[in-house]
C-alpha cells in the first residue's frame, strides 16, 4: 500500500518531466499520479515506460483541476504536489513525510526550494494584504525588502534555515494531508493558474491544520520562485481579483483592482522586462479597469 500519491500536472513540460516523475517512480511507498493536460509536446510519452498512472485530459482545465484529479486517483494518506519543472531527492522526500507523521495537526508540509544554481527561491509567504499589493505597485518591497508591510513575500533569509509555520507557502512542492484536503475539499478549481496555493493554503488553516515550512527537505526548481511570464501576468492579476473576492468581499477586491491598475501603470512606465513584460503589464492593466477574467476556456492555454 502506497504511503504518499505523488500527483504532477504537466502541460508540454516534455524537457523536465521525466527528471521530476523518475526518482519518484523508483521509490519505495509512492503512487505516481501524472495529469497530462491536453499536452502537445509528447510529454506523456516520456514517463510512460516508468509504471507510472498517467492520466490524459482531452482538455486543459487549469493547474487546480489536474490536482484534484491527480490526488482522488489514489488513496494514500499522503500526496504530494509537485510542478513538473522540480525535483526532490528521497532523503528530502522522507523528510516532508516525517513531519506528517509526528504531528497529526499539521495539514501541509514544504521544502525549502533551490534554483538549478543552488539560490534560494522566496517560497514562504503573507497572506494577500492591500497595503503590500499598493507597494509593490510603487516597488516600495524593493527598497524595504525585509518590512512585512512591503511584500508578500518573506525575503528574510534566515527564515529559509529554520523550520516555521508561515501563513502560506508555495505550490511548487507540496506534501498535503488527505484528510486534510478532503477536509477542504481540496483545490479550488475557480483558480486555472496562480493563487490557487494560497488559497488552499487559507482553506486549510480556516479549517484548524497548520502550514509548516521545513528546510531540512529541498527540492530544485527550475523556475525558481516562479516568477510569472509576461504572457501570464494577466491571469496572475485575475487571480489575485478572484482570491480577494472570495476571502475579503467585493470592497477588498476594488481596492485590490485599483492596486493593481496602479502596479501595472508604474510597472509600463519604469519597469523592468522589455516590451514583452510591458504588454503583459498592459494586458493586467486591462483585466484589473476591467474585472475581466482571462482565463482560457477548457481546452486552450493562455
Amino acid at each position: 500500500m502506497a504511503v504518499v500519491d505523488a500527483v504532477v500536472v504537466s502541460y508540454n513540460s516534455r524537457s523536465h518531466l521525466r527528471a521530476c516523475v523518475a526518482p519518484l517512480a523508483s521509490a519505495g511507498g509512492v503512487h505516481v499520479v501524472v495529469v497530462d493536460n491536453a499536452s502537445t509536446d509528447g510529454s506523456a510519452e516520456t514517463v510512460a515506460d516508468l509504471g507510472v498512472e498517467l492520466i490524459r485530459r482531452s482538455e486543459n482545465g487549469g493547474f487546480a483541476v489536474g490536482c484534484n484529479e491527480g490526488w482522488r486517483a489514489g488513496d494514500a494518506p499522503f500526496v504530494l504536489f509537485v510542478n513538473p519543472d522540480a525535483t526532490i531527492d528521497e532523503a528530502s522526500f522522507a523528510t516532508l513525510v516525517a513531519v506528517l507523521e509526528r504531528e497529526d495537526g499539521v495539514g501541509a508540509v514544504a521544502p525549502r526550494i533551490e534554483g538549478p544554481d543552488g539560490s534560494l527561491a522566496w517560497s514562504q509567504r503573507r497572506f494577500p494584504r492591500l497595503r503590500s499589493a499598493f507597494a509593490r505597485a510603487l516597488f516600495l518591497h524593493r527598497a524595504f525588502p525585509r518590512a512585512g508591510w512591503a511584500d508578500d513575500l518573506v525575503r528574510d533569509a534566515r527564515a529559509y534555515e529554520r523550520p516555521g509555520s508561515p501563513e502560506w507557502v508555495s505550490g511548487a512542492c507540496l506534501l498535503v494531508r488527505r484528510a486534510a484536503l478532503d477536509a477542504v475539499g481540496g483545490w479550488d478549481e475557480g483558480f486555472f493558474l496562480y493563487g490557487e496555493d494560497v488559497d488552499l493554503c487559507r482553506r486549510l488553516r480556516g479549517a484548524g491544520w497548520d502550514v509548516r515550512f521545513e528546510p531540512g527537505a529541498r527540492v530544485v526548481h527550475a523556475e525558481g520562485a516562479s516568477a510569472p511570464r509576461a504572457s501570464t501576468l494577466p491571469l496572475l492579476a485575475a487571480s489575485r481579483i478572484r482570491y480577494l473576492r472570495k476571502h475579503h468581499g467585493r470592497l477588498a477586491a476594488a481596492a485590490g483592482r485599483a492596486a493593481l491598475a496602479l502596479g501595472a501603470v508604474t510597472h509600463v512606465a519604469v519597469g523592468r522586462g522589455g516590451r514583452a513584460a510591458r504588454g503583459g503589464h498592459a494586458r493586467a492593466l486591462w483585466v484589473a479597469l476591467s474585472g475581466h477574467d482571462p482565463s482560457p476556456p477548457a481546452g486552450r492555454r493562455a
